[in-house]
């Protein structure tokens, strides 16, 4: 009767992982001979690991990752440039602690939209938030708040942010009011975050796409000095996989 009512009670005090654990310790009777202070020890520990993974949990799904990527299945084998000594590096995520940047260009299909979503979800892991957005759809949500009278919250949201993914940055030249919400976004987030750049063409071609000489220098000199570059070659990931689908098909 004893062991219900602490059992209840630790569900009381939403200690849901001590108490799980203390069902379980109860269903194995030949774990049951262990010392008072071991077995609180092994209580607190179970409640901290089950905080740790709803805190992770919550900070996955807060990053609306584009795809289920990790650091630990990238491919180095395609040959498309990639330095696994490189990655390895920024697995630490001491680039995020750093307030530095990422930047991911090449063509379509190399898999920049993959890294950059390992290093999002590795740097969830390290207790970091992310934020993952497609540039254009970010660039939406801002005119959007503008109008709404939620601008300055979302700028203020995206600045808190310790990691913010930019994929498909540079598919469309931006207009003015685009323009500005990026450089204030950049501007606010520039040496307290870290920002993750993915775009077909290189850093010295944005100017053209971002429209204004002067913010363009602006956005570049917060985004590209600081950063870590990776460019990727080779053919797309995609077309090679299809290729080999199509090889293991019979023949008719």
């Amino acid at each position: 009767m004893l062991i219900e009512q602490t059992m209840e009670k630790l569900n009381g005090m939403k200690l849901y992982g001590a108490a799980e654990a203390l069902r379980q310790w109860l269903e194995k009777p030949k774990e049951r001979d262990i010392a008072a202070p071991d077995l609180v020890g092994m209580l607190v520990d179970a409640e901290w690991h089950y905080r740790e993974e709803k805190k992770l949990t919550s900070r996955l799904r807060n990053a609306r990752l584009r795809q289920q990527a990790c650091v630990e299945d990238i491919d180095y084998a395609h040959q498309r440039g990639l330095v696994k000594s490189v990655i390895l590096d920024l697995a630490t995520s001491r680039w995020v602690t750093a307030h530095q940047n990422v930047i991911l260009t090449g063509l379509t299909g190399v898999g920049k939209s993959y890294l950059a979503c390992a290093l999002g979800q590795k740097a969830a892991r390290d207790g970091f938030t992310v934020a993952y957005r497609r540039t254009s759809r970010l660039l939406d949500e801002l005119a959007q708040a503008r109008a709404d009278g939620t601008h300055f919250l979302l700028l203020r949201r995206l600045a808190k942010t310790a990691v913010l993914i930019l994929d498909d940055f540079g598919m469309e030249v931006l207009g003015a009011p685009q323009r500005r919400d990026l450089l204030e976004v950049v501007e606010d987030r520039y040496g307290i975050s870290a920002t993750v750049i993915t775009s077909q063409l290189e850093p010295k071609e944005w100017h053209s796409v971002i429209g204004d000489e002067t913010i363009a220098d602006a956005v570049c000199d917060r985004l590209v000095h600081n950063a870590h570059r990776i460019k990727l070659g080779g053919e797309s990931i995609r077309k090679t996989k299809g290729n080999l689908t199509n090889e293991k098909k019979p023949t008719k």
